[in-house]
């Protein structure tokens, strides 16, 4: 579960903010979601509250810069007896570690509206390099950057203790995100 919280920090990072002054995230369109497995079925929750500042310039992406963040104690999964274990030390550590981050480090055109987005990920303190591709579309004067990262909770000691095993719940995390962004240029 905390893979997918990093996936979709990452997410919601990129499509936060853009390189113009008019750039915004648009909350109410945008959403942070992630999928685990627990015994082999599937799990799926989603962020609450997330933000990022964002300078895209679609001319030049190399020169974009992208910070995320995520509330940890916004993930939600449907369910009070496992939104109640979220926060605590095991699983986000809320108390100690209330946000998670994502700060680029680099932004490379692929074409066809496709980029990657390499950077470093930051949960419970646990600093990771990944990357992570993104798609952006463009409808009117809205711009949707979409995505899945793929990550492994252990790596940002999600899941800690008695939950360290995968046969319980499975290492792999899906982060998915679909960021509405408006301000941004003409791709």
């Amino acid at each position: 579960m905390k893979v997918l919280f990093s996936s979709a920090l990452i997410a919601a990072a990129f499509l936060g903010n853009t390189a113009q002054a008019a750039q915004a995230l648009v909350p109410a369109q945008s959403a942070v979601n992630f999928e685990a497995k627990q015994m082999g079925v599937p799990l799926k929750g989603h962020f609450k509250k997330f933000d990022a500042q964002i300078a895209f310039d679609a001319a030049k992406p190399e020169s974009s810069k992208i910070h995320f963040t995520v509330d940890t104690g916004s993930a939600t999964m449907g369910a009070k007896e496992t939104d109640a274990e979220l926060p605590k030390a095991d699983w986000f550590n809320v108390a100690k570690f209330p946000q998670a981050t994502f700060d680029s480090s680099a932004v490379k055109a692929l074409g066809g509206g496709k980029f990657q987005v390499d950077g470093t990920l930051t949960i419970k303190g646990n600093a990771q390099k990944v990357s992570l591709p993104v798609t952006l579309t463009q409808s009117g004067a809205t711009t949707t950057a979409t995505g899945t990262l793929a990550l492994k909770r252990l790596n940002f000691k999600i899941g800690d203790g008695d939950w360290k095993d995968t046969s319980m719940v499975a290492d792999e995390v899906n982060v998915q995100f679909k960021l509405a962004l408006t301000g941004v240029g003409k791709l």
